[in-house]
Formats: C-alpha cells, sequence, structure tokens
C-alpha cells in the first residue's frame, strides 16, 4: 500500500508539472493555431483520462470513449439550437446525459468479461453515432449543429479546457486513494478474489462506467462551443482508436500517462499531417512496439532509466564500502 500510494503521489506531481508547463506555453506560443492544437490535445486528454479510469484502472475494455464524448457535445448542441439557451445550460446537460448513457452500457455489460465487454460497447457506440447521423430533425444529421461560441478569443478557450484536465486529474487522484481506487484496482487484477472478499462488483463496475463517460462527456460539452460545429464524426471508431493509442503510449494505468500521451500524440499527429494516412501507420507501429516492450508506456520507460540510473550511484558506495571493510580488515 505505501509503494503504491508513493508511485500514486509521484504520478500524480509529475502530471502536475506537465499541466504547469502547458499553462506557461501561451507566454511562448503566440500562434494560434498551435493554441488550438493544445485545446484538442486537452480534449483528447480527457477522453484519455475517462478511458483510463475504466480500462487502466478497473479493467474493463471500453471502446466508447469517443461516443461518450459525442453525446457531451451534442447535449450542448440540443440545448443551443432547440432551445437557443446558452452553452453554460448545455454543459451540466451533456454530462448528464453521458453519465446516463454510460450508467445503462453499464449494466448491459457488468457481467460480461474480456472481448465480450469491448465488442459490446464498440457495437453500442456506432449504434448511438447512426443514430445520431441518422436523426435529421432532431440533430440535422451528417449536416451537424452550430454551436455558439462562448468566447471570442483562443486563450479563455485554452484555460478552461486545462482548467477542466487539472480538475479531473485532482478528482483521479483523491479517487484512487480512496477506497474507490482500491476496490476497482482490486477488481482489475482479480475480480473473483474481489468478489471473495465481499467487493460489490455490479456497484463498482457501474460507477466506474459512469464516471469514465462523464469525464468523456465533460469533453465533448466543452468541444463542442470551441469547433462551433459538431457532427456524427465525432463519435467515429477512428477517434476511439486515437485515445487508446495516446493512453498506451503515455503509460495505461498511471495518473500521467494519458496527459503526456494525448499532448504527444496529437501534437505529433498534427506535424505529420502533410504525410496524410501514414501518421496512422506510424502511430500504429508505435503502439505495437510499446505495447510488446514497454507496456507501462513512456512513463514507465522514464520509471526504468530513472531507476537505473539510481541504482548506480548505490552500487559505487556498496563496492567503495566493500574495499573499505577489506582496507580495515
Amino acid at each position: 500500500m505505501g509503494n503504491s500510494a508513493q508511485r500514486l503521489r509521484i504520478e500524480f506531481i509529475a502530471s502536475l508539472v506537465v499541466l504547469v508547463i502547458v499553462a506557461l506555453l501561451p507566454i511562448v506560443l503566440t500562434n494560434m493555431y498551435w493554441q488550438g492544437v493544445v485545446i484538442v490535445s486537452l480534449y483528447f486528454a480527457l477522453q484519455a483520462m475517462g478511458w483510463n479510469l475504466l480500462t487502466g484502472y478497473t479493467g474493463q475494455m471500453n471502446l466508447a470513449p469517443a461516443a461518450f464524448a459525442m453525446v457531451g457535445a451534442y447535449g450542448v448542441g440540443m440545448v443551443t439550437y432547440h432551445f437557443e439557451l446558452s452553452s453554460w445550460v448545455g454543459i451540466p446537460v451533456g454530462i448528464a446525459a453521458a453519465s446516463l448513457i454510460g450508467l445503462i452500457l453499464g449494466r448491459i455489460v457488468l457481467r460480461l468479461q474480456g472481448p465480450y465487454v469491448a465488442l459490446t460497447t464498440l457495437s453500442f457506440a456506432e449504434i448511438l453515432r447512426l443514430i445520431i447521423g441518422n436523426s435529421y430533425t432532431l440533430t440535422r444529421g451528417d449536416l451537424g449543429l452550430n454551436i455558439p461560441t462562448v468566447f471570442q478569443e483562443r486563450l479563455p478557450y485554452y484555460y478552461l479546457m486545462l482548467g477542466a484536465v487539472v480538475f479531473v486529474q485532482v478528482a483521479l487522484y483523491v479517487t484512487m486513494r480512496s477506497k474507490m481506487g482500491l476496490f476497482l484496482q482490486a477488481i482489475r487484477d482479480d475480480e473473483v478474489a474481489a468478489a471473495s472478499r465481499g467487493i460489490s462488483i455490479v456497484w463498482w463496475k457501474t460507477l466506474a462506467f459512469v464516471a469514465s463517460a462523464a469525464i468523456c462527456g465533460l469533453a465533448g460539452t466543452l468541444y463542442a462551443p470551441f469547433a462551433g460545429l459538431i457532427s456524427p464524426e465525432l463519435g467515429l471508431i477512428l477517434n476511439t482508436g486515437l485515445v487508446i493509442s495516446m493512453v498506451v503510449i503515455g503509460g495505461m494505468g498511471t495518473m500521467v500517462g494519458p496527459v503526456i500521451g494525448a499532448l504527444l500524440v496529437y501534437s505529433t499527429t498534427e506535424l505529420l499531417r502533410d504525410f496524410g494516412g501514414y501518421h496512422l501507420i506510424i502511430f500504429a507501429f508505435l503502439v505495437i512496439v510499446i505495447a510488446r516492450f514497454f507496456r507501462s508506456g513512456l512513463w514507465g520507460l522514464l520509471v526504468l532509466v530513472a531507476d537505473r540510473f539510481n541504482a548506480k550511484p548505490n552500487g559505487n558506495q556498496a563496492r567503495e564500502k566493500g574495499t573499505l571493510d577489506n582496507v580495515v580488515s
């Protein structure tokens, strides 16, 4: 428990350091295009954090984070388009809608395991996307919904999205240090053993689904007024694959992995956009290599290097001590 809590604290502090750097970036990053890239990176970071809670910490393979973000975005869109209310009013509506669908989906898959959970969530996400894409009277289908902006400049959106990431990260840290965090990790490690110890598997799985969906829904509600136009493409499986690659590359089951993964992957995607679809091949290759050789992702690799670096001085000290003992004897 002590080592686990210390590791969690180090990961949390590292993630805050990364976010502080992101907060200071506009001082030197004055280009509005690249500020927009960081905003979208933070949008994906929220989805990655939600997915990591359910898959990295609970062990439930979910293939619907992009669909939950789409639901959150359309919650804002429906409120602004049909009721002509502010986007601020639509934010809690979108989060609530995503949470409700997460609850329904969680109840459906709570007794499933392994690939069956993944297939069910994938099917559910695609059905949801098709329903939204074909409901022209409500969502305008593939034409999309225009969302009124809440800010006239990029920087307010930048710090709004960053503030949401910080808030969710703090909430996740508190959660993982609590009884809930211990129960979720126990379910991930051995569901049968967790049930034998009196942990309510159904309750905690469902709660994890709802929390994950709410975080992804929050991402969608904040992205909608920034983008100004939303469409069913937000829920494409391609976006879900991007979220998964961010977590795997950054470090699944860690506090800092989703943050650094989202920032690195999406920024690199923009840099490689001139190569067309080849950037997807590059990321697929990276995911395969990291999943095969560095299962803890880039963060795990950094920790491994740091441990070996710290071990060398200790080894030298031990050899010096042994030499001194020989001299004394």
